[in-house]
């Protein structure tokens, strides 16, 4: 039964923060989650999460991908404990084609809030592994996979796309550029200590920041970067009095609701005689209350907000864009050409297996002369008919795969192809073996 690839899914165009927030999975969540669509879909035979701060998509194989579309919906938010009404809105369903080309697309970085930032890729990569963990990786779904990390691959190498592109985090980091003349008298809390947050810190440093305060729930991470970059670690759970002392706050810590309430933030702001102080949120879920923002002299900004600060180096990026999109569409249809030939596989095992079964017999007929032959003589005589029918079967295959299978012409071609050449050289081996297989007339070929 033919197989589909669909992909079902929220991004940072169709949904906001606070709906992605409530979709995301951390990564420790995931192979088991999949554990438990594999278990309950009937209609998913293969199946993938990728859960960033952009996006929250379940990457799938199904025979009926409407349903398997259906049933990925529901997962979700049963999963998720969201309501499907909640977000139903903001969902996009594709299959075939257009799912092979949003996920090469995705991994080469061309749908991301920072067209050519490189860390999806990564992402995408870790999706797979969890996936991988999970069992629910099949043909399908692995290739699918690596043939979008060999054109993000291809995209990189041949464009310029990533050429001065920002990430999340220096989108974040020229924020802070923004909001204030110089840093280089600014205090900096970061909350998180994992790539992004090291991204980050490594950026401010460029910029000249000199007082870096380092916080994370894994200390000795904290003390790794903080040593690292010249900054100071403080425990997670002792970081709070710090904030009265800090200008910038940027907050990359993987929770699953906002760290500081609005009513202590609100104490915190009165020690701070209301000096204003600045928040960057890069959590999805948001590690900061959206409430704080309307705390005087609090000025958040979280995950969208920072769409506005790249969108000019998105408009730089667009030719080599356009360049990379041109990539994409060659792998699209070389993918689908690998896609349509899927329904081949049984047919080609079968001719293969036949024909080779009839060399197998001609050598046996022959094989009384052939034993008087030296060694170095039966090896060639072995390597000239393995060549003969490598080539016969390569011809043959190259034609069914031209045809298509999913064609009416192709499929009636592969089955004309099974009939003739299977049953023929069945018969044609039966035959052989009644006769005996020390027959030597070389005519009967």
């Amino acid at each position: 039964m033919e197989q589909t690839l669909f992909i079902l899914g929220v991004n940072h165009r169709t949904a906001a923060v606070a709906v992605r927030e409530r979709l995301a999975y951390a990564d420790r969540e995931i192979a088991p989650a999949l554990g438990r669509l594999k278990s309950h879909a009937t209609a998913i035979s293969e199946a993938a999460i990728l859960s960033t701060c952009n996006r929250v998509e379940v990457v799938g194989v199904g025979a009926d991908p409407v349903r398997a579309l259906e049933e990925a919906a529901e997962f979700v938010a049963a999963d998720r404990k969201v309501p499907l009404e909640a977000f139903a809105d903001t969902l996009y369903r594709l299959e075939g084609r257009d799912a092979a080309r949003h996920l090469f697309r995705v991994g080469a970085s061309l749908d991301s809030m920072v067209v050519g930032e490189p860390q999806i890729l990564g992402q995408v990569k870790l999706a797979y592994a969890n996936a991988a963990e999970a069992g629910t990786v099949g043909l399908v779904l692995h290739r699918s996979f690596h043939k979008a990390f060999s054109v993000a691959k291809r995209v990189r190498k041949a464009t310029l796309i990533g050429h001065g592109s920002v990430s999340i985090s220096s989108a974040a980091v020229a924020l802070a550029g923004q909001i204030f003349d110089s840093l280089k008298d600014k205090t900096v809390m970061l909350m998180g200590a994992g790539k992004m947050a090291e991204l980050t810190a490594r950026q401010l440093r460029s910029l000249g920041i000199e007082s870096l305060i380092i916080t994370s729930r894994t200390f000795d991470n904290a003390v790794g970067l903080a040593r690292g970059l010249g900054g100071t670690a403080v425990p997670f759970d002792s970081y709070k009095p710090y904030l009265k002392f800090v200008d910038i706050v940027i907050g990359s810590v993987a929770v699953t609701r906002p760290v500081i309430a609005p009513d202590e933030f609100e104490g915190i702001i009165k020690e701070r005689r209301y000096k204003p102080i600045f928040l960057i949120d890069l959590g999805v879920p948001r590690n900061f209350d959206e409430r704080m923002n309307s705390l005087e002299n609090v000025y958040l900004y979280d995950i969208d907000d920072l769409s506005q600060v790249v969108h000019k180096s998105r408009a730089e990026r667009e030719h080599e864009a356009e360049r990379a999109e041109e990539i994409v569409e060659l792998e699209v249809e070389a993918f689908w050409r690998w896609m349509n030939g899927l329904d081949l596989v049984p047919t080609i095992k079968d001719i293969r297996y036949s024909i080779d079964r009839l060399r197998d017999l001609e050598l046996g007929r022959h094989r009384s002369w052939l034993s008087t032959l030296e060694p170095a003589e039966r090896t060639r005589v072995e390597l000239l008919t393995r060549g003969l029918t490598n080539k016969l079967l390569h011809r043959i295959l190259q034609g069914l795969r031209t045809s298509g299978v999913n064609t009416p012409d192709g499929a009636y071609a592969a089955e004309v192809a099974r009939k003739l050449l299977c049953g023929e050289i069945s018969a044609t081996g039966a035959n052989l073996e009644a006769l005996g297989t020390d027959h030597d007339d070389e005519d009967d070929f």
